[in-house]
């Protein structure tokens, strides 16, 4: 999570946030399709960090831990599963039939302010066939209604063109830019945009289901 954001900030009350904790404590699948994302577990280091492992998938991430490991990412996952306890993120992966994982969401929670941000990314196999919009569509949905958040936050580096694409494509408003920190302390540039639920709800960019 990038020092900074969100950048629009509305307290809500303590009452309210404890809500949206205990939504998040109690997230099991992203969503309720049968392929939905499950959460993600210690003994899904070896796979998470054979997806991550691919300079495709890792490159425009700023959030994985450096350098990736599958200790690092065992340490990741279990960092996660920390922060579903406090009622604050969540990660989640995708596995085919043969338990092949093909790609993972990170989930982060600002409960006092009803916001959230998501990360993720798939298989280099997935790209380019409009899984990842329809994917991000679905989860974008699933934020706002089952973990009853006002607001998204999603950044991108300045190179990430795909990303960027896509969430202007959805309607997403740009908010100017940050400085993104990774875990191994280095930076980046990065945009911001923001999209609130009352906005994602009339279905602004077209691309809501």
């Amino acid at each position: 999570m990038a020092d900074g954001i969100p950048i629009t900030r509305r307290e809500i009350s303590p009452e309210r946030a404890d809500g949206i904790r205990d939504r998040v404590r109690q997230a099991e699948r992203l969503g309720d399709a049968p392929d939905a994302s499950r959460l993600a577990v210690p003994e899904d280091a070896a796979g998470l960090f054979a997806l991550l492992s691919d300079p495709a998938v890792y490159a425009p991430i700023y959030t994985l831990p450096r350098p990736l490991t599958e200790a690092s990412v065992g340490a990741f996952i279990q960092q996660h599963l920390e922060e579903r306890e406090a009622g604050t993120g969540l990660l989640f992966v995708r596995a085919a039939e043969d338990g092949q994982i093909m790609g993972y969401s990170d989930v982060q929670v600002w409960p006092q302010w009803a916001a959230g941000e998501l990360g993720g990314a798939l298989h280099p196999s997935q790209h380019a066939k409009g899984q990842g919009t329809r994917g991000a569509v679905a989860s974008f949905t699933w934020m706002f209604e089952a973990l009853d958040l006002d607001l998204l936050c999603e950044t991108a580096s300045l190179e990430n063109v795909p990303t960027q694409r896509m969430l202007d494509g959805m309607g997403f408003a740009r908010m100017g830019e940050i400085e993104s920190v990774r875990p191994d302390g280095s930076r980046r540039r990065s945009l911001v945009w923001e999209m609130t639920r009352a906005d994602w709800r009339t279905g602004q960019g077209g691309c809501q289901p």
